[in-house]
């Protein structure tokens, strides 16, 4: 099993984005996605830059991955869309069903994302009939979801899945997307015109109950939990399952030393940490 970076799901400023992957290419990491996946409206990084950042990644050693938006809302993103996946050089992250199509259309391979409903073994075969090399686990899915599909394609073909199994296992998860822009609303500012707020809050903002309690992260369109996941506890059991990759979605340059090191030795238990879904229960849980 090897590490996977994540897309940073966040907006920064174009200066740390490029010092963020100017440190992830001196660092070990084996597959580096790199995106925007939330917002549109997020341009302080453009297409361009993160091809240019795509280059100098795979000159160092690593594989590159483009990440495409979650939630596609206009023509004008879908055009943005096609011109990703018509790059010409690295293969895609598809996290909207339009990119998968687009992709089949060229005949170009693609990793289906966490945001892509893959729920069952029929849809993951159809998918990877289409070009579908690898498909991050939907976040709310199980460990006993993932054995039954592996076993359901044992017992039906004789042999293991024809593609690879990546699991979102360390940082903030996507919950939802939504058309509304909940980071301008706060600031009673219309989506229309946001004035790109979400750069004042470099890892969305902690929504509390009434009692206090940390209970989501507003992330601009996104939804997010409060909790970081956790899944380095079960990093030999995925091994053993046949997990080919342990996501690591990065929230600070921090998290490029845990993508580093998680595989090799035991992390610091953090303060809020959550690993419910893959256990089959209440996604804040800590079991």
């Amino acid at each position: 099993m090897k590490t996977s970076l994540g897309p940073i799901q966040y907006c920064w400023s174009k200066e740390k984005v490029s010092q963020f992957y100017q440190q992830v290419a001196e660092s070990n990491i084996a597959v580096v996605y790199l995106g925007e996946t939330v917002c549109s409206r997020r341009r302080q990084v453009k297409f361009s830059d993160y091809l240019n950042l795509a280059h100098m990644l795979r000159e160092s050693g690593k594989e590159v991955v483009l990440s495409t938006l979650a939630l596609l809302e206009a023509p004008s993103e879908y055009t943005e869309l096609k011109k990703q996946v018509n790059n010409g050089d690295f293969i895609i992250e598809a996290n909207d069903i339009g990119a998968v199509q687009a992709a089949k259309e060229i005949g170009l391979p693609f990793v289906c994302g966490p945001t892509i409903n893959n729920y069952n073994l029929a849809t993951l075969n159809k998918l990877h009939q289409w070009g579908m090399q690898r498909f991050v686990m939907p976040i709310e899915l199980s460990k006993t979801w993932l054995s039954n599909v592996i076993a359901a394609e044992v017992a039906t073909s004789g042999a293991t899945l024809p593609y690879e199994i990546e699991v979102f296992a360390h940082g903030y998860l996507p919950l939802a997307h939504s058309a509304r822009c909940f980071t301008a609303k706060q600031q009673g500012l219309p989506k229309d015109n946001c004035q790109t707020v979400c750069l004042s809050h470099s890892k969305g903002l902690l929504a509390q109950t009434q009692d206090q309690q940390p209970l989501l992260r507003v992330n601009g369109i996104q939804t997010q939990s409060a909790s970081q996941i956790d899944l380095s506890a079960d990093i030999a059991q995925m091994q053993q399952m046949g997990v080919n990759y342990f996501r690591v979605s990065p929230s600070s340059l921090k998290s490029i030393e845990v993508a580093e090191n998680i595989l090799i030795k035991p992390q610091l238990p953090e303060p809020l940490t959550c690993n419910g879904y893959w256990h089959q229960t209440s996604g804040l849980a800590q079991v």
